[in-house]
């Protein structure tokens, strides 16, 4: 990789790829992932494009937290930034081989935890009491749960190919405020979600792009069709490239509501380059996402 190449890679936005990485970044700060925090003491400049931790010590750029939060070597952590971005990464012969030898994701592991889902009391409670999310959309994206040694409860997303196989996993833990937030199984690739979905539409059909799946679920139980990009602030070369042949294969609309933030309208963007016709719907104000919109809609029906 070049100087050029490793700028671009260090001038990412840094709250992006801490978000990419299971961060949750409010007002320019999170819990430090380095240290039992519980006070938010990492914070972003994003002037700098660094992050520091003023109880740890903790600090750099966009690739040190990469490396830290990965446990990844420098060659590594490049890598998997310019493989969540539109920048190319140089594989040496030795660095190509190393990549081949990476254990795929098993699906016959996983696929049997999703015949039959099973939600306890934390998944159901954060589904349909906080979300309230419509119970046969939970039921087609077959949501399951399980819970850990230490007795913390996970939401288990899985990842389906259009053709129906899964192709990965996300594990999403359901205590506020908990660090990680998500978690993947070795070689899980967490594409656009719901893809099967794709095998309704019909022409004319209207298509709704979300920032993430709890979005993706409140769209869908607002009774629309809706696929979602897995990363809310960087845009995949490999998404982006679906994107464009459905574009092209499919005689559908393209609609996205933008998350009121600095990220939401930085993938917007991003997305307006893939799909030149791909209109925007204005959130209320108030509402920063469309789960919010969502939420603030069933609330207002429930009162009328």
């Amino acid at each position: 990789m070049d100087r050029y190449e490793l700028k671009k890679l260090r001038d990412l936005p840094i709250e992006g790829v801490a978000e990419r990485l299971g961060l949750q970044v409010v007002r320019h700060k999170c819990l430090c992932p380095f240290h039992d925090d519980h006070h938010a003491s990492l914070s972003f400049s994003l002037r700098r494009n660094t992050f520091r931790c003023f109880a740890c010590g903790a600090h750099g750029g966009t690739i040190d937290l990469a490396i830290r939060l990965l446990h990844a070597d420098f060659k590594e952590a490049c890598r998997w930034l310019a493989d969540g971005t539109f920048l190319p990464y140089s594989l040496t012969a030795r660095e190509s081989d190393r990549q081949q030898k990476v254990k795929p994701f098993d699906a016959t592991r996983y696929a049997r935890f999703f015949e039959h889902p099973w939600l306890n009391d934390a998944a159901r409670h954060f589904l349909f009491k906080e979300r309230r999310l419509d119970e046969r959309v939970v039921r087609w994206c077959r949501l399951t749960s399980w819970t850990d040694r230490q007795g913390n409860n996970w939401l288990q997303i899985p990842y389906y190919s259009q053709d129906g196989r899964l192709i990965g996993i996300q594990n999403r833990n359901l205590r506020q405020r908990a660090m990680p937030r998500f978690r993947f199984p070795q070689g899980a690739s967490c594409s656009i979600y719901n893809l099967p979905i794709l095998n309704h539409l019909r022409p004319g059909d209207a298509l709704y792009i979300t920032e993430g799946c709890s979005d993706c679920w409140a769209m869908l139980s607002a009774k629309h069709k809706a696929i979602a990009i897995p990363s809310a602030t960087l845009l995949s070369r490999k998404d982006a490239e679906k994107l464009s042949i459905l574009n092209r294969q499919l005689s559908i609309t393209f609609h996205m509501y933008p998350d009121q933030d600095e990220p939401g309208e930085r993938l917007f963007t991003q997305l307006k380059k893939v799909l030149p016709s791909l209109i925007r719907h204005q959130l209320p104000q108030g509402c920063k996402d469309f789960s919010d919109y969502y939420l603030s809609r069933k609330q207002a029906i429930q009162l009328a």
